[in-house]
């Protein structure tokens, strides 16, 4: 069972290296693709640049037509000049060419409005007619647009330039048109104004979009540092779930090392213990016998002392007996040779039974000292028997200590695998968290593509401004 979870915790392991791998490539290919969007937005800056001045540089051509056109026209920029803000010059119309697509296409018809010369500066007087522009400025244009229509200063994307050119030739013709019908100080003032309106309304949407600009950079930064910050937590977790499972390959080692001393101890005390079993079975087997000896020993000797008593018995007869036949002697006065023959008789038959009771006695004392004999081997017995029993006793207790001992394994294996609970648990909170930290990294990735794709609008929305 651990080693199917160390399994499960190792393919784990190698999945989240896997997903944050991918992630690391994603976010290489995001920053790939934001590198190429900023070189992409730096080549289109750079177009629309080459754009610029060649419309200026087409404007300048258009000027110096219009100066040869009269020396009216000069008198009145002259005057136009003392009259007009000096926030309207060429400079500022040219810083405007700079921010603004919209009044860098009306630069060049300032003069064709004004009829003044030096960077489209207003008149108070009326405008050169247009019989008076030369052909090769209309020439210019028309090849300028056939340029930039075309692609060579713009990108395929910018094709919808023709129609904004068409719309501000429209508002050239109504305003040359107005021109030479209006030739008024009051309508010049009102198109000055009017002019510096939109100029610092341009001004105004830059700097909002360089305020967005400015914002998504930093939030980008921000989405960049949050990724760091991911990356820096991924590798802790991954760091701290490689502590964990060196933890908890270590306590399994200990583990197996405790149980097998354990089981070698364990069998080690069965063996022992059988060995005491069959000694003590033997002994009992020993004893038993010993006690079926002492009892026939015992039966033996009250046997003899029956006889024994028997004996003593006839002997106290016979001696009644001999005095009995004494006394009939003396009594009755018999011859002396019956007499002697009788006592003779008497006698030997004494001497027999007296011959039985010493031969008795010889056996009563052999028996008794067989019986002694047998008491002492009884008394050694016994004594064996309390030892053997003392052993076992002590081996009993040696049991109920292995017994004990062997509760405090049991309670310490029970704590291990707490532990690797705990571990496992505690594995399976970082593999949470790795998955949390993969939905952030997920979310930062959309973050980045949002913010990626702002980008790329707000480049689309200053292309269209320049424009």
């Amino acid at each position: 069972q651990v080693r199917t979870e160390r399994n499960k915790a190792r393919e784990e392991a190698k999945q989240l290296r896997s997903n944050l791998e991918a992630a690391i490539k994603e976010s290489n290919s995001y920053k790939r693709e934001k590198c190429e969007l900023e070189m992409q937005i730096t080549q289109l800056k750079k177009e629309m640049e080459k754009v610029h001045t060649l419309m200026m540089k087409h404007a300048g051509r258009f000027n110096k037509a219009s100066l040869d056109a009269g020396d009216e026209a000069d008198a009145r920029d002259a005057r136009g000049d003392n009259n007009c803000s000096p926030d309207i010059s060429s400079d500022g119309l040219k810083n405007v060419n700079s921010e603004d697509g919209l009044v860098t296409k009306l630069e060049p018809n300032l003069p064709d409005d004004d009829g003044g010369t030096g960077g489209g500066r207003p008149s108070q007087g009326g405008t050169a007619p247009s019989s008076l522009l030369p052909p090769d400025a209309s020439v210019a244009d028309l090849d300028i647009e056939e340029y930039i229509l075309q692609g060579g200063a713009m990108p395929k994307h910018s094709v919808e330039f023709r129609d904004k050119s068409e719309q501000l030739a429209e508002e050239r013709r109504l305003i040359q048109q107005l021109s030479k019908d209006d030739h008024d100080e009051e309508y010049l003032l009102q198109k000055i104004s009017m002019l510096q309106l939109r100029l610092e309304d341009a001004q105004k949407t830059v700097q909002i979009e360089r305020e967005e600009r400015t914002a998504v950079q930093r939030n980008l930064e921000k989405a960049r540092q949050d990724m760091q910050e991911m990356r820096d937590k991924c590798e802790e977790l991954r760091s701290a779930k490689q502590d964990a499972v060196r933890e908890l390959l270590t306590l399994q080692e200990q583990h197996r090392v405790e149980m097998r001393i354990t089981h070698n101890s364990l069998q080690e005390e069965i063996a022992a213990r059988e060995t005491l079993e069959r000694r003590l079975c033997e002994l009992r087997t020993e004893l038993e016998r010993l006690q079926a000896e002492n009892a026939a020993e015992w039966g033996k000797r009250e046997r003899l002392e029956t006889e024994k008593l028997n004996m003593e018995r006839e002997t106290k007869k016979l001696r009644a007996e001999c005095q009995d036949l004494q006394e009939r002697l003396e009594r009755k006065g018999r011859p002396l040779v019956n007499s002697d023959v009788e006592l003779r008789s008497l006698q030997q038959e004494l001497l027999d039974k007296n011959k039985e009771l010493s031969d008795l006695r010889h056996s009563h004392s052999k028996m008794k000292k067989m019986l002694s004999e047998a008491n002492t081997e009884l008394g050694h017995a016994v004594r064996r028997a309390e030892q053997y029993e003392t052993e076992v006793k002590r081996l009993r207790s040696r049991v109920e200590e292995l017994k004990h001992e062997l509760a405090g394994a049991e309670d310490e294996l029970d704590a291990a695998c707490n532990h690797v609970r705990r571990l496992q648990r505690t594995n399976e909170e970082l593999s949470g968290q790795t998955e949390g930290l993969q939905v952030q990294i997920q979310h930062l990735q959309t973050r980045l593509r949002s913010y990626g794709s702002t980008n790329l609008l707000s480049a689309n929305d200053d292309i269209s401004d320049n424009e």
